[in-house]
């Protein structure tokens, strides 16, 4: 188990740092660093002064093993945005994704596992097709719509909700079932292909013989053995919810890292936006590791070698 970690953390280091040089020297040749922070009516010569006060003179390799020598003594460099450490912002903002992301994944679970196990124990029913109806149209929603369509109704039409900030556990309301409808389908068609595989059991069949049915029948023998692949899905879309709070951060003006990556790239604020891509990449990685060892403690049968 120990030589498996060690392994699957070596991976998740070399997929971040490879995320982290191709992020690099897209950010460094798609636009001139220099010429984004002086601005658009900046002459020359003030590009070039700034330039060379921020070491961009410098060949892009360099730069690339100088901030990694940064990262690694724990200086995540200076925004140019913000004029302030890139590790005091991912400090200050971390906490609010953080607690989204929960928050989205309970959603997530609250809705789509009942819906699954519904639909499992009623096979082609209407209780069926109601769940799977349910997962397609929120498949389907766009979060942005989501989003201003529950600001309108919650806002405007009922104010019950507050619509923006992240101040109290209110705010959160809205915005993690925006995040958190996302990932529904998902795993609701899972939970229900797991439970019916497993409702066919010969071990189902015995529990049934017992007197067990409905949902004590799932609770007591099927969800166990039937949830084994949702924990990995639900692992990898609480990973996810780091990186794709982009727009739902944006939509409820939430302070999170998502928010903070989309005025970083709009102020072409190079060493915030290469740290936050660097730390969404090693967070997906991560929750993939937390998936495999999830599964391993759940299913004695499973060995990692």
């Amino acid at each position: 188990m120990l030589r498996y970690i060690l392994q699957r953390g070596a991976l998740a280091l070399a997929v971040a740092l490879v995320v982290s040089l191709a992020t690099f020297l897209l950010l460094n040749f798609a636009t001139d660093p220099a010429s984004a922070i002086a601005g658009e009516d900046a002459t020359p010569e003030v590009v070039e002064r700034i330039r060379l006060a921020y070491g961009l003179d410098r060949p892009v390799a360099v730069r690339y093993v100088d901030w990694l020598a940064g990262v690694a003594r724990g200086d995540f460099g200076e925004s140019y945005y913000w004029n302030k450490g890139v590790g005091e912002l991912v400090l200050e903002r971390a906490p609010v994704t953080i607690a989204l992301a929960l928050s989205a994944l309970l959603v997530t679970i609250v809705i789509a596992i009942p819906l699954g196990a519904i639909a499992a124990l009623n096979p082609n029913s209407w209780a069926d097709r109601f769940a799977l109806t349910i997962a397609v149209s929120a498949q389907a929603t766009p979060n942005f719509w989501l989003g201003l369509l529950l600001i309108i109704l919650f806002g405007v039409m009922v104010p019950i909700l507050p619509i923006s900030g992240d101040s109290t556990w209110q705010h959160f309301v809205l915005p993690a079932f925006v995040l958190g409808s996302s990932s529904v389908p998902a795993v609701m068609r899972l939970t229900r292909t797991g439970l019916i595989d497993v409702m066919e059991s010969d071990y189902i069949r015995t529990a049934r013989s017992k007197g067990f049915r409905g949902f004590a029948l799932l609770r007591r023998h099927a969800m166990r053995n039937a949830l084994l692949p949702v924990v990995s899905v639900l692992a990898v879309q609480l990973g996810q919810k780091f990186g794709g709070s982009v727009i739902t951060e944006s939509v409820f003006a939430i302070n999170g890292l998502g928010r903070l990556a989309l005025q970083s790239i709009l102020g072409s604020d190079i060493p915030t936006v290469q740290m936050l891509i660097f730390i969404f990449a090693i967070t997906f990685v991560l929750m993939n590791l937390l998936a495999d060892l999830l599964n391993a403690a759940l299913d004695p049968r499973i060995r990692i070698g």
